[in-house]
């Protein structure tokens, strides 16, 4: 019923008292944001102390039915013996772009690539490096050649080994991640912590992850005029990227993966103690 009804109408109570989706012909959900269908949460499982990944999940598992007190943030680290500038590895001569994670539809790459195809339009020179694999690769090829954005412009690398990977964040200018939804967003960390700021949507998960206008830019969802503007005024300050930078590499020191397991530890020393 409307008094079960959590805030947003997203889900509600069944008779056994778990949450399921609401049956709403009028559900407010943005269609991008379908492919993360609402998870029951048991009675069971409500008031007992959990972890959430960041200040995003944790807000999620509230607005569906989870204690906000019940719930420590508590986020995931980055090997920074890895993940790490290298004086060695210079930046690509060429002001480069890269996105690097899974092809799939609701990551919304297109959105890159349609930015990637406005600054060409503005006479900004910048090339995007795609990596990665995933089954909407082809549609997203595709998008690129009717922009008539050619390899000198947009590159589809496919996957690349952990090794690649490091050594592509160390050398782009700017990493770009425009999902409407991510749990954390580690890939902009992993960035960070190779000195290369991060422009990103403004949606749960990776506004966590980026400072806005310190470790890089949140841009409005879906706004690919202002992507674009961000993305050259990046390309074209070489001061800010360096600030941006270093900023970046003072924030991902943070989230070493001994700081997460210290309060790993401390969370469970307190369940236990608590219990």
């Amino acid at each position: 019923g409307e008094g079960n009804q959590v805030p947003g109408g997203l889900v509600e109570l069944d008779a056994a008292g778990n949450f399921v989706r609401a049956a709403d012909a009028a559900d407010p959900v943005d269609p991008e944001l379908r492919a993360y269908s609402v998870t029951p949460i048991p009675r069971i499982d409500r008031g007992l102390p959990c972890v959430a990944g960041s200040r995003s999940t944790r807000d999620d598992l509230v607005s569906r039915g989870l204690r906000r007190k019940d719930i420590e943030v508590i986020p995931n680290g980055v090997d920074l013996q890895t993940y790490r500038p290298d004086a060695g590895v210079e930046r690509f001569p060429e002001p480069t772009l890269l996105y690097m994670g899974r092809l799939k539809r609701y990551k919304r790459v297109d959105l890159v690539i349609r930015a990637v195809a406005r600054l060409r339009d503005q006479g900004v020179p910048a090339r995007l490096l795609v990596a990665g694999k995933g089954d909407h690769r082809d549609a997203l090829e595709r998008e690129a050649r009717k922009l008539g954005l050619g390899d000198d412009r947009v590159r589809f690398l496919g996957f690349v080994p952990d090794d690649d990977k490091v050594e592509l964040l160390r050398r782009s200018w700017v990493h770009v991640l425009t999902s409407p939804k991510e749990g954390w967003g580690i890939v902009n960390l992993e960035a960070a912590a190779c000195g290369t700021p991060t422009v990103a949507s403004d949606s749960p998960g990776l506004r966590d992850s980026v400072r806005d206008g310190s470790t890089g830019y949140l841009v409005p969802h879906g706004d690919v005029e202002v992507l674009a503007d961000r993305l050259r005024t990046l390309l074209q300050t070489p001061d800010l990227r360096e600030r941006m930078a270093n900023e970046a590499l003072e924030f991902a020191a943070g989230f070493g993966w001994d700081a997460s397991a210290r309060a790993m530890e401390a969370f469970l020393q307190g369940v236990v103690q608590g219990g």
